[in-house]
């Protein structure tokens, strides 16, 4: 019996080396797009290489064509862009359907020193699923015909603009279930509506990280250079 317990043993150990050696070999002979998602506690954002971003919206390229990388985040019109916290405007924002906004900031190459002071987890992906992540992204900004975006006021910090968004905020759509959403499109199996703050989807991340089972992978180790 002792015997019989011991190849058991030993038969799971192969099975997850042989798991950690596929998905190296994965990460090695793939072309792999490195993205951030980032949090300050309450709000997160999702930090992408700008290259395609900007070929697929040349009206960013006017603000951004020098920018290494773009961090996009999404919320309430009224209340992302106001200076002052607002009761009236929190409400408002949690229990009506309102306008919403893009949040676009230009970040440096070294994006991990950029948000020393943020939560933050790298994911790396295919080109496939970045290319996913970039049409969410690209879908939640309104254009108009002939290709022009709508700008607003100007951003919170950095070189940043607020953009009109199409989409509706309210208390089962947040900024957090923006990024969420923006996770699942890359083929994560991440429940949107249940990620309402920012602590539950980067939780996730981190789970998910170190999760050898989940549908696609996401962790950087053994990545190729």
């Amino acid at each position: 019996m002792k015997h019989i317990f011991l190849l058991v043993v030993l038969f799971l150990n192969l099975v997850m080396i042989i798991k950690h050696v596929c998905y190296a070999n994965y990460l090695k002979n793939s072309t792999i797009n490195e993205i951030f998602v980032v949090s300050n506690g309450w709000h997160t954002g999702i930090v992408i290489p700008s290259d395609e971003i900007l070929k697929i919206i040349p009206a960013l390229a006017e603000r951004f064509k020098d920018s290494p990388y773009l961090e996009f985040g999404w919320g309430d019109k009224g209340f992302y862009q106001s200076n002052d916290f607002s009761l009236g405007i929190a409400l408002k924002a949690i229990f009506w359907p309102t306008d919403s906004v893009i949040h676009a900031v230009a970040v440096p190459r070294d994006v991990e020193k950029y948000f020393s002071n943020s939560d933050i987890e790298r994911i790396c992906l295919s080109n496939s699923r970045f290319s996913e992540l970039i049409n969410f992204i690209s879908n939640s900004f309104f254009i108009d015909k002939v290709g022009n975006l709508e700008k607003l006021n100007k951003g919170l910090y950095g070189n940043s603009q607020f953009y009109r968004s199409v989409l509706d905020f309210h208390l089962m759509n947040t900024c957090n279930t923006w990024t969420a959403n923006g996770l699942k499109s890359v083929g994560l199996e991440i429940f949107p509506k249940n990620k309402i703050t920012a602590d539950s989807v980067m939780n996730y991340i981190k789970q998910a990280k170190n999760n050898l089972d989940t549908k696609y992978r996401i962790n950087c180790k053994n990545r190729k250079n």
